[in-house]
């Protein structure tokens, strides 16, 4: 049966107005040398922050040295691991965590599975080998496979295979992502191995008895293996496009013939059999004329056909090598008079080092206007999220409700207590019909309800939701649920305090709907609201101070709508000032400000902008 494809206009394009870019605009988000994935507030500011620069789709790292970066009930099984061992990353779901972020903010996420066939480095295979040797690449002297210090699996193992599969779908199965990346190790196997006992007997099975070749470069034993992990991709691609069209299957190889000389991956198959819906070969060189020459290279392995399928991955930070200004802007320079359509930096910390000079010289240099993914075909696949909060116009609040003086989305709460009935309910202008997750943003403390009682509105129907607000696990944006809602002004979420023990209180604060991919895949939405349409730096806005938890600097950014006064004044957790850090006029656009807490103890501070234009707030830890 074919699915319906749902067509929304949200607002015509006038004649001069600048139509929407087709650019990708990506970056690789680690957790090596980079804290971005250890807490939650790092993921929310980093993904206000890449919005603000106008990047629209990240890779996240999901597997990692033998472990994924997400609570995967396939490692729980197979070998008791269900995340990776790291104190910051337990009880958490930092893959959850980001693709909400991201996508409140229109960035696409698509997860990366960075480790591939390798199961570790330097560790002989790790927790994987120990329990399933067989699992092992060999070279022909038998010998675990071991190249640049990475251990390695057998690609062309069917286990192996179907090990990596169990991975990928799960993460497609369980998250509303956007696509599966493989790279460099994915698929991939040294040239040296092969000589698995495994893959052995299958290439026996398929030439006569015969063994394989005992020289490793042999033509034909590079074909016929290669071929295998070209096999693997093609069931890779048709397991995940089996959980919906819409994810897209990107591929970070080494460059060709390089990476198939020495990793059998067969890049130009892959482009040329349609394997890939985007192709970001790994373009790392550190100076100009050394990557517009591999740029110029990889192109002509290219079909004119397959141009519009190639990205730049370009390195922009690695250890202490941080790229060169003019060499970054002469790169993505070249890129356009070559007509490849954007590009993908590793890594995220490169655009955040020195200040944010990398990241702000490519969105005042080359992103200052927002620009549609070119693999969606002129679709908004990920409208951002519409967020109501609790003092604007459509929320209607029944009862006694009272501010309170702390830190909310934006930038307080209300909170009623158990007297008399109160309610509040949240009437939105949906934009379009779709299965939309219904979130509310969570302050949680040991005051408030454990019985919060939510009603999710579908046109006549209701589904009534209980939700915990005293638990501190259920911080910041909760998902609520999921439901359909029709085009046009409706009410989405109701809040009461009729099932609230005695003695506790109903807190509410802001409301977010946005779509659901995995329940609306063929909505398609063609064309922007005019205040998403343009890379708009004038608005008002405080970004979470970075980094957080500092010790004892931290950079503060805000932007100003118009030229007034402006004061930055810090506060203690008990609302007593603590410095006045800025109190003067200031011109409308980017600012940033460095606070130095040297003077200061460990603890909760909070920073408060004021401009005419209202004030805004955000909670600082400093931990010496």
């Amino acid at each position: 049966m074919k699915k319906a494809v749902i067509i929304v206009l949200l607002l015509f394009w006038t004649n001069n107005y600048p139509q929407p870019l087709r650019e990708l605009r990506g970056v690789w988000i680690t957790n090596v040398d980079s804290y971005i994935l250890y807490s939650d507030k790092s993921i929310t500011d980093g993904m206000e922050y890449l919005s603000k620069i106008g990047i629209n789709v990240i890779f996240p790292v999901v597997w990692n040295k033998g472990y994924t970066l997400y609570p995967s009930q396939v490692m729980q099984e197979e070998f008791g691991a269900p995340i990776i061992p790291v104190a910051q990353f337990q009880n958490r779901d930092p893959l959850d965590r980001i693709i909400l972020e991201a996508h409140i903010h229109g960035i696409e996420v698509i997860p990366w599975f960075e480790f591939g066939f390798s199961p570790s480095y330097s560790l002989n295979g790790g927790h994987i080998l120990a329990k399933y040797p067989q699992w092992g690449a060999r070279d022909a002297t038998g010998n675990l496979v071991v190249k640049n210090g990475f251990d390695w699996m057998a690609g062309t193992n069917p286990e192996v295979q179907n090990f990596l599969l169990s991975l990928i779908t799960e993460v497609a199965d369980k998250y509303d992502i956007d696509g599966v990346q493989g790279d460099d190790r994915l698929p991939a196997m040294p040239s040296e191995g092969g000589y698995d006992s495994v893959t052995v007997e299958i290439y026996k099975a398929e030439n006569n008895g015969n063994s394989p070749p005992t020289h490793t470069y042999n033509a034909d034993w590079m074909r016929w293996r290669a071929n295998k992990l070209n096999d693997f991709f093609r069931r890779m691609r048709d397991s995940v496009k089996a959980r919906g069209e819409h994810l897209i299957i990107s591929s970070a190889p080494s460059v060709y013939p390089w990476g198939y000389q020495n990793y059998l991956q067969d890049n130009k198959s892959w482009v040329d059999s349609g394997i890939v819906d985007n192709y970001i070969p790994q373009l790392y060189r550190d100076n100009f004329a050394s990557y517009s020459n591999e740029v110029n290279t990889q192109l002509n392995y290219i079909s004119q056909g397959k141009r519009d399928i190639f990205f730049a991955g370009m390195l922009i930070k690695a250890g202490t090598y941080l790229a060169p200004i003019d060499y970054l802007i002469n790169g993505v320079s070249y890129n356009r008079t070559k007509n490849v359509k954007g590009e993908t930096y590793f890594f995220y910390e490169g655009l955040r080092a020195e200040n944010g000079i990398r990241g702000d010289t490519l969105s005042k240099r080359f992103y200052s206007q927002s620009a549609l993914l070119p693999y969606r075909n002129g679709n908004i696949f990920r409208p951002k999220a519409k967020i109501l909060n609790e003092e604007e116009t459509g929320v209607v609040r029944v009862g006694n409700w009272y501010q309170l003086p702390v830190v909310g989305y934006k930038p307080n709460i209300y909170r009623a207590s158990d007297s008399a009935y109160a309610s509040i309910t949240y009437n939105f202008q949906v934009p379009f019909s779709a299965w939309f997750s219904v979130y509310a943003y969570q302050v949680p403390n040991f005051i408030f309800t454990s019985s919060a009682r939510y009603l999710l509105y579908s046109g006549a129907d209701s589904t009534e939701v209980i939700f915990n607000q005293s638990d501190q696990k259920n911080s910041g944006w909760r998902k609520i649920g999921d439901v359909f809602l029709s085009e046009g002004y409706c009410p989405v979420l109701k809040l009461d305090n009729t099932l609230m023990e005695t003695g506790k209180y109903l807190l509410a604060d802001a409301v977010m709907i946005m779509i659901n991919r995995k329940l609306s895949p063929d909505v398609v939405v063609t064309s922007l609201d005019e205040k998403e349409a343009a890379a708009d730096v004038s608005d008002f806005e405080l970004l979470q101070n970075y980094p957080n938890p500092f010790n004892p600097i931290t950079k503060i950014d805000y932007s100003l709508p118009s030229r007034s006064r402006v004061s930055i004044v810090i506060y203690d957790i008990m609302g007593r000032e603590i410095e006045v850090i800025k109190d003067s006029e200031e011109m409308e656009g980017k600012h940033q400000i460095i606070f130095d807490g040297t003077h200061l103890s460990s603890g909760v501070y909070f920073c408060q902008i004021r401009h005419k234009a209202g004030s805004k707030v955000v909670k600082m830890v400093l931990m010496k």
